[in-house]
């Protein structure tokens, strides 16, 4: 059975590429479609659904209207879709109880990916963006549930493990058996997805992001 997802943007070139990506997939299923935050309300009345994408530059109080929204249909699961890159728009509306939110250059999947973690319970932040989230948040609860949104991985985290271990890439490569290019690639990556400048900064932002397993990574 299909899971049922709604969504609100006032936008329609949006909405079209919005129905077209989520036409593909084949564990979900639009049931309704609103452009103000008072239909965003009515939907979830209506429909109850298990996922709601909403863009948060709709007219009225986009924010009030997902904590109204969560209260009309508690199951829904939001998922902010925006082009806000303002921290302070993240943290609003997560505090009104969005489980992702994901900028809309964002690809595709990653907004695919953010829909799964919902149905999860988990919360997604755009990986290019989650690390500032993360740095703003003054709440050590919403903190945490943000920090777990940076995902690192299997081999990611293999390399995190030795750099806190103070491995160069030439020692990281020998213990995982890979190329130092293939160290670097990795590293390159990891300052992405961390939104740090080198592997010093990595290894802080890995302790700073999951202290209890970045201390338990190094020994």
């Amino acid at each position: 059975m299909k899971r049922t997802v709604a969504l609100v943007d006032d936008h329609p070139l949006m909405v079209d590429g919005m129905l077209q990506l989520l036409s593909q997939s084949t564990i979900l299923q639009v049931t309704a479609i609103g452009t103000t935050s008072a239909e965003l309300i009515e939907i979830c009345r209506k429909h109850q659904p298990e996922l709601f994408i909403v863009d948060l530059s709709l007219p009225g109080d986009v924010y009030e209207a997902i904590k109204l929204g969560s209260q009309v249909s508690p199951s829904t699961k939001f998922v902010a879709y925006t082009a806000s890159t303002a921290v302070d728009t993240a943290i609003r509306a997560l505090d009104a109880g969005a489980k992702g939110y994901v900028l809309k250059g964002s690809t595709g999947n990653e907004l695919l990916t953010a829909l799964q973690s919902a149905l999860n319970d988990e919360t997604y932040i755009s990986q290019a963006f989650a690390s500032r989230v993360i740095n703003a948040l003054r709440d050590a609860n919403l903190r945490k549930v943000a920090a777990n949104a940076v995902r690192l991985s299997i081999r990611e985290n293999q390399i995190v493990r030795l750099l806190l271990r103070g491995r160069t890439n030439r020692e990281i490569a020998v213990t995982l058996k890979i190329s130092e290019r293939t160290v670097k690639h990795y590293m390159t990556a990891l300052m992405q997805k961390l939104q740090v400048r080198n592997r010093t900064e990595v290894a802080l932002a890995a302790q700073k992001l999951h202290p209890d397993a970045a201390a338990a990574l190094a020994h």
